[in-house]
């Protein structure tokens, strides 16, 4: 039995499997990652995007917002294999939530709208169902207002901020913020306890596609380790947690993920 072929095993007898991704599942869509070689902050000064620069300065904050936006989001990205090989897992009954620090929302199309949860971790109006997605570090395609809280679709307010409302404002009055984490910004305390709740009941931790050095998110699988979950990890370079893993593979996310879930359901 090879390192895949376990690794299914494992996931087929847990009680609760997860999953953390991160940009290397996102990358095969075609979305711009944030470092290395040709990375958006190869492009743009990541101190622009940072929270004290919305407070201090919101039209301009919105105005480079608005640049950054379109460079990320003019293509249409869709779910690659690997995030269809992960959303199957979940409506077969085999992956209990996928905690991902990536913006982009393509989890929640692959699992559907109905398995999609909002940034702070409780679900939309549509409801649950097999799979949670705990977007750690939000949704760029989401606005939130910094006064009442309401979320809503970002296109229309990226326009509005295009057109010159600098910055878009809410009914209310409040200041529309990108519903992501920002330089400077603390996770929301109920998202980090939900994925470190979720870490620790664990009995299998699939970390994909993540360097697994940004904190707190990187801890997870340390503390999964910790609780004695198998720990498997798929990405292209080496990580600080490879030594926690008892599955390493380096190996494309869309390749290896469709074959882990067929094995998973053989």
């Amino acid at each position: 039995m090879d390192d895949l072929e376990q690794l299914a095993d494992a996931i087929r007898r847990a009680d609760t499997a997860v999953a953390f991704t991160g940009a290397g599942l996102s990358a095969p869509s075609g979305v711009p990652t944030f470092r290395g070689d040709d990375g958006i902050w190869e492009r743009f000064d990541e101190r622009q995007f940072a929270s004290d620069r919305f407070r201090r300065d919101p039209a301009g904050f919105w105005t480079d917002r608005v640049a950054l936006h379109r460079a990320m989001f003019d293509e249409e990205y869709e779910p690659n294999a690997g995030h269809e090989a992960l959303a199957a897992m979940g409506r077969d009954g085999n992956l209990e939530a996928i905690l991902t620090q990536n913006t982009d929302g393509l989890h929640g199309d692959a699992v559907g709208a109905g398995g999609e949860r909002t940034s702070d971790g409780e679900p939309d109006a549509a409801g649950e169902t097999e799979t949670t997605v705990l977007e750690l570090h939000g949704n760029s395609r989401r606005v939130r207002c910094t006064d009442c809280g309401n979320r809503r679709d970002g296109d229309p307010i990226v326009e509005r901020a295009a057109a010159g409302e600098l910055p878009p404002t809410c009914e209310c009055g409040g200041v529309f913020k990108p519903d992501v984490v920002l330089f400077g910004d603390r996770l929301p305390d109920a998202v980090l306890r939900r994925a470190r709740s979720l870490a620790r009941e664990s009995d299998v931790f699939l970390a994909i596609g993540s360097s697994l050095v940004v904190e707190p998110a990187a801890s997870l699988p340390r503390l999964a380790a910790s609780t004695g979950a198998t720990v498997a990890i798929v990405n292209l370079e080496p990580t600080p947690c490879d030594g926690v893993a008892e599955t390493v593979l380096r190996e494309d996310v869309t390749a290896v993920l469709p074959r882990l879930r067929e094995l998973t359901t053989a």
